[in-house]
């Protein structure tokens, strides 16, 4: 099992963490490691007002640290340009402080299985510069895409808009469980980790 540690300056820990991870555990700082890591830990970074000079110290301890940790970094006011910062210095998902329980705990499913965690808007928005900046090569994109069903391709195309499940749904008038379970298929399907992964296979001619 995945240790689940906040780092924050709250008084209490919010709800909504406790109710995800009933065994996680709340700091000031990010403890230092007195015995090698037999556990993963994934380091749950609450901003505070200090915001990218603390954040840029509390990634560094990490990797200092427990150098197989996972990092996501949660802000009060997610930002598009603090969440590509916090990737860059090495963490591998941004959201909001105040998400759901269910979101928190789908977050952590997706970084466990190797994958990346954006918000949709910083999603959408890699997904337009990406485009500008690259012509896709139509016959790659095709020759993705016939190896899904014609279901498992409607569903393809919209996530790589950077659409939610929900909003899939929605447009192709079908449950989110369903929505769900063809994005499992195609993320098998076609060997990737996440829906920027897929999104930047479809949107462009992209190396991974």
């Amino acid at each position: 099992m995945m240790q689940d540690i906040f780092v924050t300056t709250l008084a209490q820990p919010l709800q909504s963490w406790q109710q995800a991870f009933a065994d996680c555990k709340c700091v000031k700082e990010v403890p230092s490691s007195r015995q090698p890591q037999a556990e993963q830990v994934m380091f749950w970074l609450h901003m505070n007002e200090d915001r990218q000079h603390w954040m840029q110290g509390a990634v560094q301890r990490i990797a200092e640290h427990y150098p197989n940790a996972k990092i996501v970094v949660l802000a009060n006011a997610p930002d598009q340009a603090e969440a590509l910062y916090a990737l860059s210095l090495g963490a591998v998902g941004y959201s909001h402080a105040y998400a759901s329980a269910e979101a928190l705990k789908e977050i952590k499913t997706v970084i466990e299985h190797g994958g990346l965690w954006l918000g949709n808007s910083l999603l959408q928005k890699l997904i337009e510069v990406s485009t500008k900046l690259t012509t896709t090569k139509t016959h790659h994109v095709e020759s993705l895409l016939d190896q899904l069903t014609q279901r498992e391709r409607e569903v393809a195309v919209e996530a790589a808009k950077g659409l939610s499940n929900k909003e899939i749904a929605r447009i192709l008038a079908i449950t989110e469980r369903t929505v769900k379970a063809h994005l499992a298929s195609i993320f098998e399907r076609l060997k990737v980790k996440d829906r920027l992964h897929l999104a930047l296979m479809l949107n462009q001619n992209y190396t991974l």
